[in-house]
């Protein structure tokens, strides 16, 4: 791997973010050209656009060997954008090579990031690339430059610019258009010719100082007086055409004796100075793009995105979070039992209503969308069903829904888990689908959408499905069984694969069965607070539901009393709440249990008191208060004792060791500090609905 120019660690983040955007973008094109079979026009761009500017940013860092094999890969659809036609003579090595390429400069980010992991030497990659190129071209792979740097060469040598008296040289450097942050990429270009320069000065000066330069930048450019090392200006002109973002440059010839001319006099370039332009992904040709400085530039707006620090988005929220917290305690105080104070309740009412702003304000920041996670998993599905020699269709559904920030990055691992097993041991061979009467093609579904306050997702395929009775021996043999075998429904049978170290598989691959790493996706989700559930029919396939929260951090909630206990209910898991008037609408099963009859249909009576064995005063039904729940197509009724009132609650997760207790299956999703310090509980609608079914 290459090593880190000392001088560009600050931006090493920047690098790598960028980067990755880069990649994932690369990727998405590559597998939807590759579904196409066929690259088009637009396509061929993006890829030289992107792999030029990840060879621009790489040698900006001075990372010099992943640089050279960017520009292997540049040098390859370079050819492509120059002759279309000759993309057919390598149509059936480009999508894997190309993937090969993405996979060593993700290696590459990795270990930056101090992420270790396998990948290819870069030697043997540019190898493979130099062949493409051969026999694109017909000929044996040559060391000689590309076509792209011969031309830009020979016009350099064809209009070199003469040096001012003293050796100073000046060059205008234009970046491309909507490239955000003009005054930072003119500061980080004057510092990698500082090299390659005995001095260096540029108008406007100190451009990082101020963010209001950028717009100057755009409109005029920035103007370069430098004296070069080794008086040849070359190494200064190679430097700006590897640096990123660099839309054209333009050496400028006579200049004067002094270094950098006024700004008004060196808005507009003579006739007969040269200008270079570096590639474009732009079908146009370069001359077309700026024919003189003094043409009119076109007007940009103020830049209105910023990149911000995720740590400090989690900061911001832990101390809404601690805001939220401190107003109930205010509004709550006990001290203010039986007050009269209008004029604060007024007040309090003004400061609720801010906070909640700024929790929206903050909570929106942190939305992602999902579509990045989903992305991923195209490439796994891809990459292991030409392994396995299985076909596969991967669909998604509601790539565009968003969740929170922290939870988005803690689902890739479940869902990459998960997508393997779907296709390495769920999907069968086309010969044993066409035995079955399937499709010879399988199918695997990622889905998203958003039901209330939670976002369930589900994976889903049309392979062989869970056998309960295997599931079942296998857990006989391994002494997981913990009753009966024949008290066991087929939910917890196949609820049997979340066990650590629980496989169907017969024989070890390079991908985990069915099972294998379950145990993780479990844990994984949980830690967000969320939770799974499994539907399979034998060879008709499985579907995996995980159920998650918008955000982790805060929820309006109602809350209730039972005993001297206090719950909290999310206000978006209750339809209804009201006393029962009339003792003919409570109905007593045989079994003990209760229902209710509202508006000509039943629902079941859940008491709190009975479910969390707390002692209360209020026992009878009439007493207390019935508060309606639903989750999904469930509805549920509730007894508690009262209700309190709304309460805007900040969610703090149960500690890790209460996870070996099945907490949350018991009903309860998390907790929160109530105004006068107290802990409330807070109810999961969906798992007390749960309980109510066993």
């Amino acid at each position: 791997m290459s090593v880190i120019d000392p001088s560009m660690e600050s931006m090493l983040e920047t690098f790598i973010c960028e980067s990755t955007s880069l990649l994932e973008e690369l990727d998405e094109i590559m597998l939807s050209s590759e579904k196409s079979k066929n690259i088009n026009e637009k396509n061929i761009n993006e890829i030289f656009r992107i792999m030029h500017t990840v060879k621009g940013s790489a040698a900006m860092m001075g990372l010099d060997e992943l640089s050279n094999f960017a520009h292997a890969v540049e040098d390859v659809f370079f050819i492509i954008r120059q002759d279309p036609s000759k993309l057919n003579i390598v149509m059936d090595t480009i999508f894997d090579l190309l993937f090969q390429a993405e996979d060593y400069i993700k290696s590459e980010l990795d270990e930056l990031q101090g992420e270790g992991g396998d990948k290819q030497d870069s030697a043997e990659l540019i190898r493979k690339l130099k062949e493409q190129v051969a026999i694109m071209n017909g000929t044996a792979p040559a060391e000689t430059p590309s076509n792209n740097e011969q031309s830009q060469s020979s016009e350099q040598k064809n209009s070199a610019p003469v040096p001012a008296a003293d050796g100073f040289f000046q060059v205008k450097v234009f970046f491309e258009d909507g490239c955000q942050m003009e005054n930072i990429r003119s500061y980080m270009l004057i510092t990698q010719l500082k090299e390659v320069c005995e001095e260096i000065t540029s108008v406007p000066a100190n451009p990082e100082a101020d963010s209001s330069l950028c717009n100057e930048i755009i409109k005029n450019g920035l103007l370069l007086s430098f004296k070069p090392i080794g008086k040849d200006p070359e190494e200064v002109y190679k430097v700006i055409e590897t640096s990123v973002n660099i839309k054209s440059y333009e050496p400028i010839e006579h200049v004067a004796e002094q270094k950098v001319k006024p700004q008004s006099e060196v808005e507009t370039v003579s006739d007969n100075s040269s200008i270079n332009t570096v590639s474009e992904p732009s079908v146009s040709p370069p001359k077309e793009e700026i024919k003189s400085s003094s043409a009119p530039q076109p007007k940009v707006n103020k830049q209105n995105l910023i990149s911000v620090n995720q740590t400090k988005l989690d900061q911001l929220m832990d101390l809404v979070g601690e805001i939220v917290t401190a107003e109930s305690m205010v509004s709550s105080n006990p001290d203010l039992k039986g007050l009269e104070l209008d004029n604060f309740y007024k007040s309090t009412r003004e400061l609720r209503k801010l906070t909640d702003e700024l929790q929206d304000v903050v909570m929106s920041i942190r939305m992602v969308p999902l579509s990045g996670v989903f992305q991923k998993m195209n490439r796994i599905v891809r990459d292991m069903s030409k392994k396995l020699n299985k076909a596969v269709d991967f669909d998604t559904i509601g790539g565009d829904t968003e969740v929170d920030k922290t939870i988005n990055d803690s689902l890739a691992d479940p869902f990459m888990h998960m997508i393997r097993n779907a296709v390495d041991h769920a999907i069968e061979s086309p010969e044993e689908r066409l035995a079955l009467g399937k499709p010879e093609t399988g199918k695997i579904t990622l889905g998203a959408q958003n039901i209330g306050g939670d976002i369930v997702i589900t994976i889903s395929d049309d392979g062989q499905g869970l056998d309960p009775e295997k599931l079942l021996q296998k857990a006989r043999k391994n002494g997981l069984l913990t009753k009966p075998e024949s008290e066991y429904t087929d939910k917890e049978i196949f609820n049997l694969i979340m066990l650590p170290g629980f496989s169907t598989n017969k024989e070890v691959t390079e991908y985990s069965g069915r099972g294998v790493g379950m145990d993780v996706v479990r844990k994984n989700i949980e830690k967000v607070g969320g939770n799974i559930n499994i539907d399979s029919t034998k060879n008709v396939g499985t579907t995996f539901t995980i159920k998650i929260p918008l955000t982790l951090a805060i929820v309006d909630g109602m809350e209730i009393s039972v005993g001297s206990t206090i719950f909290t209910l999310p206000i978006t898991s209750i339809k209804q709440s009201f006393k029962i008037s009339d003792p003919s609408q409570i109905i007593c099963n045989t079994d003990g249990t209760e229902m209710i009859m509202l508006r000509g249909n039943c629902y079941p009576i859940i008491r709190l008191h009975s479910v969390f064995n707390i002692e209360t005063k209020i026992t009878d039904l009439m007493e207390g208060i019935v508060i309606q729940i639903e989750y999904g197509d469930k509805v549920g009724c509730i007894f508690a004792d009262e209700l309190i009132g709304e309460q805007q609650v900040v969610v703090k997760p149960f500690p890790p060791f209460l996870n070996r207790y099945d907490v949350k299956g018991c009903g309860l999703s998390g907790c929160t500090i109530l105004g006068d310090g107290s802990i409330s509980l807070i109810l999961d609608a969906n798992n007390l609905l749960h309980l109510n079914e066993r």
